[in-house]
């Protein structure tokens, strides 16, 4: 009789896994994800479905190098800025689709932390789990005082394997901003520092509590907020014991409607808890993803997960604050100001550009997602855009805006056509008759007063231009400018021929003298020739595929 064989364990698993193995595991991916970029970027037929196929590449690597790299990639999911459209797509798929360990090792953890039998600590133990994922995985137990309650249990020896990826990746991003100067902008440092620091508090239970406690006390006065009660007696740094609060998943949309919850009142609390997270607390849960959210039989939201939890500071918080309204408002001088004091513009000799840009996403986007064909109206400033490039992600801001898209998902998942305006309303409402805790409060209830004043005395289109004209000559921010785009581009494309042409004639002058030096013979330098001809030849390519891309949005931005 045949039987199944048993699947190998991945081999970060795997006990006998040395250091040496690891970094050399790390290193040889993060050479082979570099090469792949460098050489799709400059001679390879650069396809959308070249790039999902090396998307696809990079999600399964992820996945076998284990927990630390699966995190890494979750969090990749958000940065457009430093990786194509595609790894970005496959990336926001990436989940742990890790094997559970054994109930066996999960009942001896917990009996070496909390120091008594499984039996003594708990009336009734599920030894198979719930769930389960890179970092550890979740049991069903009841305790002998008769509630039911979930243990989560951290996965065996993880803490030893990020101890050792948080030294490796530190190398490579050291490496990277010595070698690699392109990279520098990106602030990798400041968001390899943010990363681990939250990702050291998801491995440690005790934090994880004091979050969810902290979390339920801002929710306290809130309706249709549920958080499980911690158990503090049953909980360590690897073993925490949560009241079991079972629900729907939030994005079921099929469950919810036919339980008669209205899908549309769970988006409005969705929006209006998250809103009031950032603007109004200032702590925050950083992956709001389906699996750690439920809607109670009543339509309230139950959180679950508290591990990767973030806080704002206050100055961002203001800034966070007035670029919302400002958003509600379509103030696109507001957004533009208040993206630039928090680090995620950097300001250009011309703003024409971004501000146009700005504006055309608040105008077209602001209550319906994003259609990338519709950017080509944009035409000229598009073509700038591309070469300023200057928005940028501060280490915080990745964590708040990964939160912000996967909302944004779940809330489109059960209303294609949801509007962030109509959803917000609830917490806007709620703060105009704020009597307020403080400075933070008191800033968005007069946000909030100060909107609905706008919308009751909203002028009209063309008293808003006078207005802007009139602040624009009084800060003597109106020039006159004549600027000829199409012969800017023009020269750009004449000056890559140009460089392009030369690395031609290098190229042939090279194979030209390996051939003589062959004939001669002199075999020695023939090769040297011929490795010199290969290298030109490489950045003759390299130049060709710049010019090509150049007139490939000219032609875009000529329709």
């Amino acid at each position: 009789m045949l039987t199944k064989a048993k699947p190998k364990p991945p081999r970060w698993q795997r006990r006998k896994y040395s250091p040496l193995a690891r970094q050399i595991d790390i290193f040889r991916s993060a050479a082979k994800f570099m090469f792949y970029l460098w050489w799709d970027k400059t001679i390879a037929n650069d396809t959308p479905n070249h790039r999902n196929r090396r998307a696809q590449w990079l999600v399964g690597t992820l996945l076998d190098l284990g927990p630390t790299f699966i995190k890494i990639g979750q969090a990749l999911s958000t940065r457009a800025d430093l990786l194509p459209l595609e790894y970005i797509e496959a990336l926001a798929h990436l989940q742990d689709r890790v094997p559970a360990f054994s109930g066996a090792e999960a009942i001896a953890v917990i009996e070496v932390e909390l120091g008594q039998s499984i039996h003594a600590l708990y009336r009734e133990f599920d030894p198979f789990p719930l769930a389960a994922a890179s970092l550890g995985q979740v049991h069903k137990a009841r305790l002998h005082t008769g509630e039911d309650v979930v243990v989560k249990v951290q996965r065996p020896g993880i803490e030893r394997l990020f101890n050792l990826d948080f030294k490796i990746i530190h190398e490579l991003v050291r490496f990277a901003n010595r070698y690699l100067p392109w990279v520098r902008k990106y602030k990798l440092e400041a968001i390899y520092r943010e990363f681990f620091d939250l990702l050291y508090q998801e491995v440690d239970y005790i934090q994880e509590g004091k979050n969810a406690d902290r979390f339920r006390e801002n929710f306290t006065d809130y309706p249709g907020i549920m958080v499980p009660t911690v158990y503090w007696r049953y909980t360590t740094k690897k073993v925490l014991t949560l009241e079991y609060l079972p629900g729907i998943k939030i994005d079921d949309r099929q469950t919810l409607e036919a339980c008669e919850i209205n899908t549309n009142e769970v988006i409005q609390r969705g929006i209006s808890c998250y809103l009031k997270q950032l603007l109004e607390d200032g702590f925050f849960q950083t992956d709001p993803h389906p699996g750690n959210m439920a809607v109670d039989q009543d339509g309230s939201i139950i959180f679950y997960d508290f591990g990767t939890m973030a806080e704002v500071k206050s100055i961002a918080r203001d800034q966070m604050i007035k670029t919302f309204f400002a958003v509600l408002r379509k103030d696109t001088d507001e957004v533009v100001n208040t993206l630039t004091y928090m680090g995620l513009l950097e300001r250009q000799p011309d703003m024409t550009p971004v501000k146009r840009l700005v504006g055309f996403i608040l105008e077209r986007f602001r209550e319906k997602p994003i259609d990338v064909r519709e950017f080509e109206a944009l035409g000229n400033e598009l073509y700038v855009m591309f070469e300023q490039q200057p928005f940028r992600l501060p280490a915080q801001m990745t964590f708040i805006l990964k939160s912000l898209t996967t909302l944004d998902g779940i809330a489109r998942a059960l209303n294609p056509e949801y509007n962030l305006l109509a959803a917000s309303q609830p917490f806007v409402k709620n703060l105009t008759v704020s009597k307020g805790r403080g400075d933070v409060v008191k800033e968005l209830a007069r946000q909030a007063r100060d909107f609905i004043k706008y919308r009751l005395n909203k002028p009209s289109s063309t008293e808003l231009l006078i207005r802007r004209l009139e602040a624009r000559i009084e800060q003597g921010e109106l020039q006159v400018r004549v600027r000829s785009l199409e012969s800017d581009r023009a020269l750009k494309r004449i000056h890559l021929a140009i460089k392009s042409l030369i690395y031609a004639c290098l190229t042939g002058f090279a194979l030209l003298a390996g051939t003589v030096l062959l004939l001669v013979p002199h075999t020695g330098w023939a090769i040297a020739a011929f490795t010199l001809s290969g290298f030109w030849f490489v950045i003759l390519l390299y130049s060709l595929v710049q010019l090509a891309v150049k007139e490939k949005l000219e032609k875009i931005t000529r329709r």
